[in-house]
This record gives structure tokens, C-alpha cells and sequence, in this order.
């Protein structure tokens, strides 16, 4: 299927760019959520008029990440759980962990934003977990796990 696309998708294209998908990614994901249309002649002559002003709303996203990715970078959080002696955790902490804990801190964060490279924490210790705030925005933060023994 032909669409074209109205915000920036990872690893498919740009804004404005017509490109070719399976039928069941643009059907249920792509415009549904609002990311692209069917590359109908009515709809390339509609995208050319807002063209100018969907460009605006898309700077204005990259640069609010950009914002937040600033005050974000660098940011340590602390989080607890319970542990036994040789330092593994019962349970593990995930990306919705994670997502909560900034939250309460201030940061507007969803789990879908937290990318977890090697899976969730399942060890006492600092680790590294990203935040990706806006497709061009990824910044690293620690996550300080600290065990309560049960």
C-alpha cells in the first residue's frame, strides 16, 4: 500500500515522504495513530496545503524532546526491591518501573519510551537504561537498584 507520511517513522521515512508498506502495518498502526494516509491524489494535494504547517508542529515536538532530553540526560534514579543475599532480585525491574519512578519525579515518561537494551534488571547495582523522548531524541539514564532483604 502506498502512504505518505505526516511525522518522522523510525527506520521508514520522513515527513511528506510516499512510501510502501504492507497493507496491515498502514491499516493498524500507521493510520490509526495518525503517522501517515493513503497516498490517494486527493490526499498528496491536501498534504501539500498543511505541508507548511505540519512541519511547524513537528519542529515544535523535536525541539520540546530536545527541551526535556536536556534536564533529563544524565538523571539518576533510586529504586528498591527485594532481594536475596547474593544480590539477585525476586522479581526484576522493567521499563513501567522505570517510567513511574521519573514521573513521580517530574519527567513526563511513558513505558513505551523507556528502552531497556538487555531486558529488564534483574541485579542489585547501577545499570543503563535509554529514553527515547522523540525519535531523534535518546538520552541515557542510571537506575540505582537497591535490594531489600526479605
Amino acid at each position: 500500500m502506498q502512504i505518505i507520511l505526516l511525522d518522522k517513522v523510525v527506520n521508514l521515512g520522513n515527513l511528506g515522504e510516499i512510501v510502501k508498506v504492507k497493507d496491515g502495518y498502514a491499516r493498524n498502526f500507521l493510520i490509526p495513530s495518525g503517522r501517515a494516509r493513503r497516498a490517494t491524489e486527493s490526499a498528496i494535494k491536501e498534504f501539500e496545503v498543511r505541508r507548511a504547517e505540519l512541519e511547524k508542529v513537528a519542529a515544535e515536538k523535536l525541539s520540546a524532546a530536545q527541551a526535556q532530553g536536556e534536564k533529563l540526560a544524565g538523571t539518576s534514579i533510586k529504586l528498591s526491591q527485594k532481594a536475596g543475599v547474593d544480590g539477585r532480585l525476586f522479581g526484576s525491574v522493567t521499563n513501567f518501573d522505570i517510567a513511574e519512578e521519573l514521573t513521580k519525579n517530574g519527567y513526563a515518561v511513558a513505558k513505551a519510551q523507556v528502552r531497556m537494551p538487555t531486558g529488564p534488571i534483574k541485579v542489585v547495582g547501577d545499570s543503563t537504561v535509554s529514553v527515547a523522548l522523540h525519535t531523534d531524541v535518546v538520552v541515557d539514564i542510571t537506575v540505582s537498584v537497591y535490594g531489600e532483604t526479605a
